[in-house]
């Protein structure tokens, strides 16, 4: 596993709507693997390999995280928030956070982290129900002026965390969901080439899955893949309060979870499973009874329709920063994922009934 590139992704900012600098950071690492490398005007960015083959297969994990953006800044100099993304108000309270600001400096953006603190108000603590805007972000100043000197409206905002190593190959920081998933679409799109793979593949870190999903469907428009790959991250039932009827029965360092459900490939899904067999790959099921609440649901419905297979990266304490992931279950997928990619092919069905 390459630590340094993850710990990059992790530890640099990109909530949903301003993704620009970890996209930065892809650009670079595809330069490594990537025939050529695509942006668009929504902020994807796609690694492709094999631009010129006729079988394109589409991957997809996303690098936009949960988090706040500025809305404005009172006379105290305090900083008010909305929320971007599906955040739990109340874990933010009395947290360290940290805000990106932008700044444009001869045509180029330029980005500085601003330190604050969530204000702890004893009410706030008491109310049932913790909403956006009743979060403020101290962050020092005393004025209003002092404040916009640092922070501007629109700026992101989220939580001060870095990548810390636990236990048993696992790892926690905010937004492994799910830049973990970015992490591994591009090794898998690496390994795959190192291994001849004769498809074209496009390696896309998605923007906007946690707000709009615009990225996923500018991405499907555009290349118009004969199949689709999306890796993100799931629910396990291995922390306290949850519960396997709900989840699937899904565990920390137990392999990578295939999804099953309406939403799916069935073929593609057959053959991941085969793959997994012929490696000794575990492998975890979780049923999606209507949506998957990922980038699968807007990429099979583009164009005539995309067929698509989902695999998730098992992950506790989803949408808070102090998410949990093994670097193992990782690890698999790409393993998983770079066989995948030089297995399919015009010969694999992809039709459930032919």
């Amino acid at each position: 596993m390459d630590r340094s590139f993850l710990n990059q992704l992790l530890n640099t900012v990109s909530v949903s709507g301003n993704e620009e600098p970890n996209q930065k950071n892809v650009i670079e690492y595809c330069r490594s693997f990537a025939d050529r490398i695509q942006t668009d005007t929504v902020g994807n960015v796609i690694g492709v390999i094999n631009p010129e083959a006729e079988y394109r297969v589409l991957l997809c994990g996303h690098i936009d995280e949960i988090g706040f953006r500025v809305t404005c800044i009172d006379d105290k100099g305090l900083i008010h928030i909305q929320k971007a993304g599906g955040v739990k108000q109340k874990l933010y309270v009395g947290a360290p956070m940290q805000i990106q600001h932008e700044t444009i400096t001869d045509g180029i953006p330029v980005y500085t982290k601003v330190a604050g603190v969530c204000a702890v108000v004893d009410d706030l603590l008491k109310k049932e129900e913790v909403k956006a805007r009743d979060l403020v972000i101290d962050i020092g100043a005393s004025t209003k002026e002092e404040a916009m000197a640092a922070v501007s409206v629109g700026d992101s905002v989220c939580a001060d965390t870095v990548v810390r190593d636990l236990l048993g190959d696992c790892i926690t920081c905010r937004a492994l969901d799910d830049k973990t998933g970015v992490y591994a679409i591009l090794e898998a799109a690496k390994r795959a080439r190192e291994n001849g793979t004769a498809n074209g593949i496009y390696a896309a870190s998605t923007v906007g899955e946690e707000t709009t999903e615009r990225g996923a469907f500018f991405a499907a428009a555009a290349i118009k893949p004969m199949c689709a790959v999306i890796v993100d991250v799931t629910w396990t039932s291995d922390c306290p309060g949850t519960d396997p009827a709900d989840t699937g029965d899904i565990r920390l360092g137990a392999g990578p979870v295939l999804c099953k459900g309406s939403r799916v490939s069935k073929p593609l899904n057959r053959l991941l499973e085969q793959i997994a067999a012929e490696k000794q790959i575990p492998l975890q099921y979780e049923v999606a009874g209507e949506d998957t609440c990922t980038d699968a649901d807007t990429v099979m419905f583009t164009g005539v329709g995309i067929p698509v297979v989902l695999i998730s990266i098992p992950l506790r304490y989803m949408h808070s920063s102090v998410e949990v992931a093994c670097t193992r279950d990782i690890d698999q997928v790409v393993e998983l994922l770079s066989a995948f990619l030089c297995r399919i092919g015009p010969d694999i069905a992809l039709a459930p009934l032919a």
